[in-house]
């Protein structure tokens, strides 16, 4: 009997692969399949343990949207990354230049540059943004382990200590876990998912998973792509044609 490759030890060898080649030869992409997500969360607690992010900081949302007229109405779970737009509208708002996007398609944050104005929170038409505030879980390990243990994002390990120090007070979102993707991981979303309704991979890559997913995807997406930022996140509702529409008019 042949057992067939798992979709993550395939996208782990297209990984491997994209890795071999220069930074500016890669293109990072995320493709989800709406109609293969149970909305179990695995994708947003798996995000939040591997950032280490504090309370009102979520880089991973799953909504859950009703769609159709009574009675005849569904549920659809609706995971929402940041988009990596390719026209991001928030880098063109950061005063300092602490945002920009890199040549790998990544919509990078320096913590080291961001002031907090928030301007690019407000920029963001899909909420993918939060400042963080300094606030820490109450209870039992209030302060303790996960909230003060360094977390590892874009390169550098960073530990929430002070109100003077990064990374409270800056912007942060969503970054693919660029610094897992380059170390030969899969970002904590994709190998989280239970349904394997979630796909990462170099765009720039014919033979990879993702590309060929995007190119043969029935029904397939981009949210609010009419406002022209270019987002980089494809969504597949495959031929329900009801659900495409309900994405066309939020």
């Amino acid at each position: 009997m042949t057992i067939e490759k798992d979709v993550i030890e395939i996208m782990l060898e297209d990984l491997k692969r994209a890795l071999a080649k220069p930074r500016n030869q890669r293109k990072w992409g995320m493709t989800i399949d709406l109609e293969k997500c149970i909305g179990c969360h695995a994708c947003t607690t798996a995000c939040k343990n591997g950032n280490m992010t504090p309370p009102g900081v979520l880089y991973r949302q799953v909504a859950e949207l009703e769609y159709g007229n009574y009675p005849n109405v569904k549920v659809v779970f609706f995971p929402r990354p940041c988009m990596q737009c390719q026209e991001p509208p928030c880098t063109k708002v950061c005063p300092v230049n602490a945002t920009y996007l890199r040549e790998d398609g990544i919509v990078y944050i320096d913590y080291k540059k961001c002031v907090g104005c928030g301007y690019c929170i407000v920029a963001c038409p899909y909420g993918a943004r939060a400042r963080d505030l300094g606030l820490y879980y109450s209870g039992k390990y209030y302060k303790k382990t996960y909230e003060i243990e360094p977390s590892r994002e874009y390169e550098h390990y960073w530990t929430r200590t002070s109100h003077f120090k990064s990374p409270i007070g800056n912007a942060r979102k969503c970054h693919f876990c660029i610094h897992r993707v380059e170390e030969g991981k899969l970002p904590k979303c994709v190998d989280s998912c239970l349904g394997r309704a979630t796909f990462f991979g170099d765009l720039n890559d014919p033979k990879s998973l993702i590309s060929k997913i995007n190119a043969s995807a029935v029904g397939s997406f981009k949210f609010k792509e009419d406002l022209g930022t270019k987002p980089i996140v494809t969504y597949v509702v495959g031929s329900n044609k009801a659900l495409i529409k309900y994405f066309a008019n939020i």
